[in-house]
């Protein structure tokens, strides 16, 4: 994968947690095919609170017309969009659909029909769906997601989705669905149609009206562990 969440935030906390990460240092760098990924660790160095991986500058393409299409696609109609957001790739190392939506409800009763979709698309890179529910109080800085990707790494539903929740938080403050200032913070929602709650958290430091810096971060819970023998 040349970017993922989990892997970093994960392996972060691994290399922290064993000794192998820098001792005592509160930021070292993950090398990924994208290119250097910074992590900042929240804690005591050895067994770290929180980590916080630093994305790249979010890039938009160009916004899809067919928004009733696309809608379609997830078992919808144009009435369940958001009004005057707009349907459109982001990324900020893999790309992501972002679909907004009106409301709760609407994100909960989306189904993908891959068929649709890719018709939808038409000779667009075939990307993973994004979709989500901003609160209604921009001030609050909580919006309810899911993300479907079974057509392109056969993931039907993914419960937390790191490396979209950074283009997720640019889209939010350049679309005026979060409250702007100096240190943006938003809560994503995920998971929780499926079983998996997850609460993803983004930061964006703005310089004026320009987003200076993208952080998704969250905290480890180990869960297995084993050792290999070469």
């Amino acid at each position: 994968m040349p970017f993922a969440g989990h892997p970093t935030v994960g392996t972060a906390w691994v290399l922290a947690v064993h000794g192998l990460a820098p001792r005592g240092a509160a930021r070292f760098v993950l090398e990924e095919k994208i290119g250097p990924v910074p992590v900042d660790i929240e804690g005591d160095p050895s067994r770290p609170d929180f980590i916080w991986m630093t994305h790249g500058s979010a890039t938009f393409d160009p916004a899809l017309e067919n928004r009733g299409a696309v809608a379609r696609a997830l078992g919808l109609s144009e009435a369940d969009l958001w009004p005057g957001a707009p349907v459109q790739p982001g990324s900020t190392g893999n790309k992501f659909l972002f679909v907004p939506l009106r409301d709760r409800a609407a994100v909960d009763r989306a189904a993908l029909d891959v068929r649709a979709l890719l018709e939808a698309m038409g000779e667009r890179l075939h990307l993973g769906v994004f979709i989500f529910a901003p609160d209604l109080d921009p001030a609050a800085g909580r919006v309810y997601s899911r993300m479907f990707a079974p057509h392109t790494s056969g993931v039907p539903e993914d419960p937390a989705t790191g490396s979209a929740s950074g283009p997720l938080g640019a889209y939010l403050v350049l679309n005026g669905l979060v409250r702007k200032s100096a240190d943006v913070r938003i809560v994503s929602e995920q998971g929780t149609k499926m079983g998996r709650q997850s609460f993803v958290h983004i930061r964006l430091g703005m310089q004026g009206e320009t987003i200076a810096e993208i952080r998704v971060g969250g905290s480890v819970v180990p869960v297995l562990e084993g050792e290999l023998r070469i």
